[in-house]
């Protein structure tokens, strides 16, 4: 009679255990995800390639993380977060129109991309240049496709 009532506790004890939702192994349960902080998401692929914009070939890639705080594989990421911040995430801002006669005509281009989510929102830029020398000349070496 003892032997039943302690296989009927053990029983119990178990049934309870996996109601509750708590692991009879002792292996915690997955809790639904939690918001990081008040911070609205701001994570960026940005890539630089050779080529026009439909047929570019991705010649280098890093990824830019700037909220909650600047990370990423970025070399710079304080740096181009800030500049970011400046334009409120619009890249067209990032670029000026090219001084006349600072670079030659020759045709090799270059595409600057970014996509990902900026403070929340959906991001897809890209911008194609007549070469590498007209893409520096219009990013003023800014530090967010400097990389």
């Amino acid at each position: 009679m003892r032997d039943q009532l302690c296989r009927i506790g053990a029983i119990a004890t178990v049934s309870a255990l996996i109601v509750t939702g708590t692991a009879a192994a002792g292996v915690a349960q997955a809790r639904p995800a939690q918001p990081a902080g008040l911070y609205a998401p701001s994570a960026l692929v940005l890539s630089v390639g050779k080529g026009g914009a439909a047929a570019a070939t991705v010649q280098r890639a890093v990824t830019l993380n700037c909220a909650p705080r600047p990370g990423g594989s970025h070399p710079a990421p304080a740096a181009a977060c800030a500049e970011l911040h400046a334009v409120e995430g619009e890249f067209a801002q990032l670029t000026a129109p090219m001084p006349q006669g600072s670079c030659t005509r020759q045709w090799d281009p270059v595409t600057l991309d970014a996509s990902g989510v900026w403070e929340g929102r959906r991001v897809s830029w890209s911008a194609t240049f007549g070469n590498a020398c007209e893409m520096h000349a219009s990013l003023a070496e800014g530090p967010v496709f400097a990389f």
